[in-house]
């Protein structure tokens, strides 16, 4: 659920963006299945110490800061020796890049499969909205860090995450200029995709898990404005049994009341 009454700031950080890394099969010192301080532990273990590590990572970046937390710390919260932890990573900015990485990959997974799909672009649009707002919600303390440690990263690792980011976005613009063309939308440039994806993308300063709305429910209601403005023609769909749609509608019935 997500909480759409008033922010959660004290939930987040209080500075914010996304980061490059540790990869569980990298190399120097990156994690290495069955390798490191897991070395002849079965392949499951492995893995489940590695999400622990970037989820106890998200977590304690998210709350106390990218740069105020130390591998002392992580080592600590994690009950890792340094040496351990060092087996799995190369340094605090690998665990930057792969928290970021791996949102990012998933949602880019998940938007070229919507994109790809046999359905009009006001649909797929709105299952974008859905996956954003949904993945946005089950890992906040990662998108946290995303949006709010991205100046950290450098070199090969900051590229990759600035190309995996303007891939996902490269999903909205094609489904917006597929409704376009097919008469579904009006002409709209792109920097209407850019206003669109930053007012999904900040929900991560103030949806809960335990709110009032699911982040479908959010998504919906943020979708239904924004179609409102780029539907070359009035639409007559109706909202599902339990959506809140209430800022296009009145922006409808607005429009209907005659002048004068």
């Amino acid at each position: 659920m997500s909480r759409v009454a008033g922010t959660r700031t004290e939930e987040t950080r209080k500075k914010p963006g996304p980061a490059a890394g540790a990869r569980p099969e990298g190399t120097g010192r990156t994690a290495r299945k069955g390798g490191g301080a897991a070395a002849g532990a079965p392949a499951g273990t492995i893995d489940s110490t590695w999400e622990r590590i970037l989820r106890t990572s998200a977590e304690l970046f998210a709350r106390n800061g990218y740069h105020a937390t130390g591998i002392a710390e992580l080592s600590a919260e994690l009950e890792l020796s340094r040496g351990a932890l060092y087996h799995y990573i190369d340094g605090k900015q690998s665990l930057l890049f792969e928290i970021s990485r791996t949102q990012v990959q998933r949602l880019n997974k998940l938007a070229n499969e919507i994109a790809e799909r046999d359905v009009s672009a006001r649909t797929r649009l709105r299952e974008l909205a859905r996956s954003l707002l949904r993945n946005i919600s089950d890992h906040r303390a990662e998108w946290t860090v995303f949006f709010t440690d991205f100046g950290a990263l450098t070199g090969e690792r900051r590229a990759e995450i600035y190309a995996a980011r303007d891939e996902y976005e490269s999903y909205w613009r094609r489904v917006v200029e597929d409704g376009v063309r097919g008469g579904e939308f009006r002409e709209a440039g792109p920097i209407m995709v850019k206003g669109l994806l930053g007012m999904f993308n900040y929900t991560y300063l103030w949806m809960s898990p335990d709110g009032e709305l699911t982040a479908e429910q959010v998504a919906d209601s943020f979708l239904d404005m924004v179609l409102s403005g780029l539907d070359r023609t009035p639409t007559t769909d109706e909202p599902e049994p339990g959506v809140a749609r209430t800022i296009a509608p009145a922006a409808r019935s607005r429009r209907a009341q005659p002048a004068g």
